[in-house]
């Protein structure tokens, strides 16, 4: 591994951690966690404070910065940055049908009941330790935002300020309250579709019904269904995702004997559209996040017949869904398959520990400012307002100028935005 080199004026520097698989047994298995540090060239032997960024998901990597821009630039003016590779995911050790074979179904189990957020948190602890840094910032998008409040639960005095995008999760809500919220977003994203772009309806639809006549196949041999496509909805919570999503169905088939089939070009961007298939933990262990001594029992699954537009039938209106998991992935999508068992007792495991803890929210005294966006497709807002009145010290910007991929947009202004309301909240003091 090359330990450090530049990006424009960023110096990045490589770090590797070996630490506890499960920190009840400290000294039992071992388990590689990679960060990138990212500083200003000019300020690379500066005493800077530390920011870290925690990724959404679960199960993606930090973003692979190749220009000072976005959120990044605006950190980079006061922060050392890091940039966690969650325990799983890119330069850390993954988690992969590959990297799971040899162990049996109570192994897998086991061992992939150790990824969820508190031991991501644990992981950072440790890696702050290792660094001799004596507190740190966090800044969480998303699922990383969950995790910044299992920070703020358990390690507090850790941590000098949180920023946290889309991110405000529920304290104590089951899955199934969150994918009842959810559905409603994802049915409201498909309204606003189909009414700008009309000619999507009949387009959708003739790709289902086409689905449903005839065996088509993904580039990777995966027969290629209904449900999968819908599974493309996910992308209408994200800003300009509509008319992306347009272009992407106008070419949908090309004639072949005088006979319509789908393109190969689509199919091959709809295979691309299958993070699952690279990224397991997102499907695996997605439920999970908002397990707490209960077990999600596939929650999006069975909330999902409450929502009859959502079950594609011949002749149909076809509807997109979004951000939920589904257990016939793991009969469909090739490289979920061989996680077919361990995901079934994951839905069933009802023992999960607490991710949060409410008295310690109710009275936090590390500065939380963050970003709500009020039309959220993934992060109910509703609920993101029930935690915020519960937890001490926070400043939230209630928006809907942004979608939930904000950070990425236009990252520059709304950390700048957040900052400052942190700068308020310390004033305030």
């Amino acid at each position: 591994m090359q330990l450090a080199y530049f990006v424009e004026n960023m110096l990045c520097r490589q770090h590797q951690f070996a630490l506890p698989l499960d920190y009840a047994n400290q000294d039992g298995e071992k388990v590689t966690v990679f960060a990138r540090e990212i500083v200003l060239k000019e300020n690379q032997n500066a005493e800077l404070p530390w920011l870290v960024y925690l990724q959404g998901g679960p199960g993606f990597p930090s973003p692979r910065p190749d220009a000072n821009s976005g959120w990044l630039k605006r950190a980079l003016q006061q922060y050392r940055v890091l940039l966690l590779d969650q325990r799983g995911t890119g330069n850390s050790q993954v988690i992969s049908a590959q990297t799971l074979t040899g162990k049996t179904t109570p192994e897998q189990v086991a061992y992939l009941a150790q990824f969820r957020a508190d031991n991501i948190v644990r992981d950072a602890e440790a890696i702050r330790e290792q660094l001799g840094v004596e507190k740190w910032a966090l800044l969480g998008q998303s699922f990383g935002g969950f995790c910044t409040f299992h920070y703020l639960s358990y390690f507090p005095a850790s941590l000098t300020r949180a920023y946290i995008t889309g991110g405000i999760p529920s304290l104590t809500r089951h899955a199934d309250d969150v994918y009842r919220a959810t559905y409603k977003r994802v049915l409201d994203k498909n309204k606003a579709f189909f009414s700008e772009f009309p000619q999507a309806q009949l387009m959708c639809n003739q790709i289902a019904d086409h689905l449903l006549a005839n065996e088509v196949r993904l580039p990777n041999g995966q027969i290629f269904t209904v449900e999968q496509f819908q599974l493309i909805g996910i992308n209408l919570g994200r800003s300009g995702a509509n008319v992306a999503m347009y272009y992407m169905l106008e070419g949908a088939f090309v004639e072949v004997n005088g006979t319509l089939q789908l393109s190969y070009r689509f199919l091959n961007e709809m295979l691309a559209e299958q993070s699952y298939l690279t990224n397991p933990i997102y499907a695996i262990l997605h439920e999970a996040i908002y397990c707490q001594n209960s077990a999600s029992q596939w929650s999006a699954h069975r909330i999902r017949s409450e929502y009859p537009q959502c079950q594609h039938e011949l002749g149909k209106d076809f509807c997109f869904t979004g951000e939920m998991v589904y257990p016939w992935m793991f009969d469909q999508l090739e490289t979920l398959k061989p996680l077919k068992a361990a995901a079934e007792q994951l839905a069933d495991k009802s023992d999960w520990p607490s991710l949060y803890d409410l008295e310690q929210l109710a009275n936090n005294v590390v500065p939380v400012a963050a970003a709500v966006y009020v039309e959220d497709m993934y992060v109910e807002f509703d609920f993101s307002r029930e935690t915020l009145a519960q937890t001490a010290k926070t400043s939230a910007w209630m928006t809907n100028e942004y979608e939930h991929n904000g950070l990425r947009a236009d990252g520059e202004h709304i950390l700048g935005r957040l900052i400052s309301l942190a700068d308020e909240l310390e004033q305030r003091e």
